[in-house]
């Protein structure tokens, strides 16, 4: 599986990005997809994510401000971020999980920035 992602930027604090991510290969094998984030000098954590039926998760951060969403047809997913915070700065990586919960692939990372 091969995920491209899209939709970074630098945006001022409130404001709001959409992010995209593309899978291509053996997306059949793709059971759940969703975003994790890496700010400088902390670990990477799970934004959002959404199973194939479309169930979501979002973790307590940014529940009421993100949206995650699926186009299964299309085999791509997206994160509308809304009211963004300068502590949603980060690199923004797209995942698919297998069946197995295992994560399969990761995106290259997409940058963003808000500012204050």
């Amino acid at each position: 599986v091969q995920l491209v992602e899209s939709g970074g930027g630098l945006v001022q604090a409130g404001g709001s990005l959409r992010l995209s991510c593309a899978a291509s290969g053996t997306v059949w094998s793709i059971n759940v997809m969703g975003w994790h984030r890496q700010a400088p000098g902390k670990q990477r954590e799970l934004v959002a994510r959404v199973g194939n039926g479309g169930s979501t998760d979002y973790t307590d951060s940014v529940k009421g401000r993100f949206t995650i969403s699926r186009d299964n047809a299309k085999s791509t997913v997206y994160l509308q971020m809304d009211s963004l915070k300068p502590e949603d700065t980060a690199v923004y990586y797209c995942a698919a999980e297998g069946y197995g919960r295992q994560i399969v692939s990761w995106g290259q990372g997409t940058q963003v920035t808000v500012s204050s």
